[in-house]
């Protein structure tokens, strides 16, 4: 048993390196404490077979690979496998973001070229920043780390009611009262980051024990 252990605890520290995950983040994606996730990696114990199955489907491997000491080149491959499609999803979220900057870029230019009294469109570059964290939010939720989901929510609440009294201000009028809707707007999001589902809270308190 204790090979066994051994061998899953190499596999386990070895696929997360690659991912260029945290014991943290890893544990989070499988509702554990990273305390679970430590005894683990140092062979001190041995995740549940659902676990297990849950890992080898979070990293693209099979449930063999992870009792194997060795592995096959097609197997092997995996591991930078998870490398390349991390930078490519990291690419492609720059690439979303950028489009948003360049249309914001467009607009400005168009409007400053066509003969129209219209002396706001910097404004656009504002609101690009709020889209781009829009597109940030969404991007993170499918394919990183989730929990830093609360702070890209936090900016984005606050950068939209800068825009808005910077709109305002534009017009003559200075509402920064706005600002007030901010401190419930971040005191919910604060307290929806200390949320935990049941399943996670029963692992936690099981393997903390």
């Amino acid at each position: 048993m204790t090979d066994i252990k051994a061998t899953i605890a190499k596999n386990i520290t070895e696929l997360r390196t690659a991912r260029g995950m945290t014991q943290l983040e890893l544990a989070e994606q499988l509702h554990y404490s990273d305390k679970a996730v430590s005894k683990w990696e140092r062979g001190e114990s041995v995740p549940e077979i659902s676990t297990l199955k849950l890992i080898a489907d979070l990293f693209g491997v099979t449930l063999d690979y992870l009792v194997q000491e060795t592995h096959g080149t097609a197997d092997a491959d995996s591991i930078p496998e998870a490398k390349r499609k991390k930078r490519n999803r990291a690419v492609i979220t720059a690439m979303s973001v950028i489009l948003v900057w360049f249309i914001a870029l467009f607009s400005f230019v168009v409007l400053d070229i066509v003969p129209v009294e219209v002396e706001t469109h910097w404004l656009s570059f504002l609101y690009a920043f709020v889209v781009s964290l829009i597109v940030w939010l969404v991007f993170n939720s499918v394919w990183f780390n989730p929990r830093f989901n609360y702070v890209i929510l936090s900016l984005f609440c606050w950068s939209l009611l800068a825009c808005v009294h910077v709109t305002c201000f534009v017009a003559s009028q200075n509402v920064w009262q706005i600002y007030l809707l901010g401190i419930p707007a971040q005191i919910v999001i604060v307290l929806w980051s200390r949320l935990r589902s049941p399943k996670k809270k029963a692992h936690i308190t099981q393997e903390t024990k």
